[in-house]
């Protein structure tokens, strides 16, 4: 087997019995590799959905989790304010509420919405990261727009971006902006560029591009000539399943070490031609299942899932991945809500510290059980993670892996420190009883307070060597 940056060694993969294995022989680079990836300290970041923003800033959870975000990583969370709504909305310079709209439920999306001037007055007060701004194309009134941009780059000091446009992908052709002659990927970078040119000279070269779900990127920029000088970051919204009109999700395939590292190697490209382009890539909007997410998108499982395809989209380019947060008491992809912090945050607050400056993998992607390395800012390895993705319903024995470490500075002999992220089986949900933890103790309850006491377990070290053991569907932090 072949570890990607090190040099070539000798790994032994048998099993002991069929719950047990042993991997064995993984060397760490003593200094970061030409192929490591740089982590960015918002990463983990969030999106929120557009008309449902001003209901979030009144949850206490909110800022609650955003704050613990922000201790993790040692910076504000960056967060994207969009999604669906914002192609229905309508700015009202002089409607004296966030928003205005009428649903028959609660839990409904409206068809059309109104927002004015306090919408931004929310996002400049109450995100203490930068801010992406989503506003409307798909009803072509630049001049609305235009507008609302003005307002957002007065009121902001925290804007970072704004998009033009939600999945225009997916727009229908009787969307306003579709033209006579139709909609296609080139039509929409002609849209883009035009409204770029005439939005920019008022706002500043501030703009996120392209926004899609099923086109790829690396085909707009190019698309866009000259008018990527306005461009500063380019968008690629990703759901890696489905829970549209029936659809059905599968947990064990999502949470896959080895379909996470092939389903991430698609978004290389289009981030190699962002960058070559001078501009940031990021997956705009993401999470694990579209449409709200499916029963698989409140599992530990998903929590599981998110720490795996994080650190593999840094490893192909993604320089942040922004968590969807959709209509608040109907989003079963949600971190949190009214009332449950949900399992999935527990992957959101796990491993990258605020010492973490570059990431390598040491697997090779191809089996399930993944091992990635840390680095600070000065090229030393600080951390090490063990995932084992093999999936455990709460059925039978719980199998077991044994990994082993030298290298990357672990000293001859002593004693290393580690914490275990885990939860009775993938399938566990907070807000169905399930307790999922951080180091032994640490939950998190309803307002996202983090609660209990995290208890290190203590890893010898012997022979410039350590092991670890991990269980299925379970991850492992070894602070070296």
């Amino acid at each position: 087997m072949y570890i990607r940056g090190c040099k070539r060694v000798d790994i032994i993969l048998f099993t002991v019995t069929s719950l047990f294995s042993y991997i064995a022989a993984i060397t760490i680079p003593t200094t970061a590799p030409s192929t490591a990836a740089t982590i960015d300290s918002s990463q983990v970041a969030v999106s929120l959905e557009f008309f449902a923003f001003p209901g979030y800033t009144e949850l206490v959870s909110t800022g609650t989790c955003l704050a613990n975000l922000q201790a993790l990583r040692g910076a504000p969370v960056a967060v994207r304010i969009g999604g669906t709504t914002q192609d229905r909305a309508t700015y009202d310079p002089s409607l004296t509420t966030a928003v205005s709209y009428t649903v028959a439920s609660p839990t409904d999306a409206p068809t059309s919405l109104t927002f004015g001037p306090s919408f931004f007055t929310l996002a400049a007060s109450n995100l203490k990261g930068n801010v992406t701004i989503g506003l409307n194309r798909q009803l072509n009134d630049q001049a609305n727009t235009l507008s609302a941009a003005v307002q957002a780059k007065n009121t902001m000091p925290n804007l970072y971006a704004i998009e033009l446009g939600n999945e225009p992908d997916l727009y229908a052709s009787t969307s306003p902006i579709v033209p006579s002659s139709g909609w296609s990927q080139t039509a929409d970078a002609a849209s883009e560029k035009s409204w770029f040119t005439a939005i920019a000279p008022s706002v500043g070269n501030i703009f996120q591009a392209a926004v899609y779900l099923s086109w790829r990127t690396a085909a707009t920029i190019p698309l866009l000539g000259t008018s990527i000088s306005n461009v500063r970051t380019v968008s690629e919204h990703s759901y890696p399943q489905s829970a549209c009109d029936g659809a059905t999700t599968n947990l064990q395939t999502l949470m896959s070490h080895s379909g996470i590292v092939s389903y991430t190697a698609g978004f290389k490209d289009d981030a190699a031609s962002a960058h070559a382009a001078g501009v940031r890539y990021f997956l705009g909007e993401t999470n694990s299942a579209t449409c709200g997410g499916g029963g698989i998108s409140p599992t530990f499982g998903a929590a599981l899932w998110i720490v795996d395809y994080v650190l593999q989209g840094a490893l192909n380019g993604v320089e942040r991945s922004y968590f969807h947060q959709g209509t608040i008491g109907d989003c079963q992809y949600c971190w949190w809500g009214r009332f449950t912090t949900g399992a999935p945050f527990y992957g959101a607050y796990f491993f990258l510290g605020t010492d973490g400056a570059k990431l390598e993998i040491l697997d090779d992607g191809t089996g399930a059980v993944a091992s990635y390395v840390v680095y600070n800012s000065a090229g030393v390895a600080v951390r090490l993670l063990v995932y084992n993705s093999n999936y455990y319903d709460g059925t039978g024995t719980r199998s077991s892996t044994s990994v082993s470490f030298t290298g990357g500075g672990i000293p001859s002999s002593g004693t290393a420190t580690a914490l275990r992220l885990t939860g009775p089986n993938a399938t566990s949900r907070v807000d169905e009883g399930g307790i999922v933890t951080i180091g032994g103790g640490v939950t998190f309850d309803g307002d996202c307070n983090a609660i209990g006491t995290q208890t290190r377990e203590n890893v010898v070290v012997t022979g410039g060597s350590l092991t670890v053991v991990v269980q299925a569907s379970e991850a492992l932090i070894v602070s070296l």
